[in-house]
């Protein structure tokens, strides 16, 4: 079963395709994907975000413009604060994934950044404490299989992007489909 979202207080598409070097890369960044995360749940001014990932103004400042020159955030809202106009920044996509541009000028769009990597780190502490939940399996099947693998967890992965905000804990969701070199048995032989 599952819910509707809490809407975050504007209008936004439910997905973007990441099409341009530059979107790629915005994204890759540890704390420009902490900031979208944050804004899943509602607009918010650099001030918030800055108090809620415990960095300085001006650095958080910086990344959100990052974002939004990529298209990834917008202002959905502003408030005199003091004679000072203070913006609030919303997603412009519910979910982002990196697709395809057929006017990218034959620029590569960017493969440097793992979000394994970031899962492992992320869920070092979850390990230590007894609360990480996850699986590693193998199994021998065609290119053709493991992409529609991949279009099932990619569903799901965006059941998990669309669900409500609520509760006192973040948790975070991986999944992946690559190929190994494990070892697999020769074809049986017809007796």
């Amino acid at each position: 079963m599952t819910s509707n979202p809490v809407p975050p207080g504007h209008d936004l598409a439910d997905r973007l395709a990441l099409t341009t070097p530059a979107q790629v890369k915005a994204i890759s960044h540890p704390l420009r994907t902490a900031i979208l995360g944050l804004l899943h749940e509602r607009a918010a001014s650099v001030t918030e975000l800055a108090e809620a990932v415990e960095r300085p103004r001006s650095t958080v400042a910086y990344h959100v413009e990052v974002l939004a020159d990529a298209g990834l955030l917008q202002v959905v809202r502003t408030r005199r604060v003091r004679a000072i106009e203070e913006r609030f920044w919303g997603r412009t996509a519910r979910l982002f994934f990196v697709g395809v541009d057929q006017e990218s000028d034959g620029e590569e769009l960017p493969r440097d950044f793992n979000d394994f990597a970031v899962a492992a780190h992320e869920s070092r502490q979850a390990f230590l404490d007894g609360e990480l939940w996850g699986f590693i399996r193998h199994a021998r099947i065609s290119r053709a299989q493991a992409g529609a693998l991949w279009e099932r967890m990619a569903a799901l992965v965006g059941e998990f992007e669309t669900l409500p905000r609520e509760g006192d804990t973040v948790y975070g969701f991986a999944v992946g489909v690559y190929p190994t070199d494990q070892a697999s048995l020769p074809p049986p032989d017809d007796e």
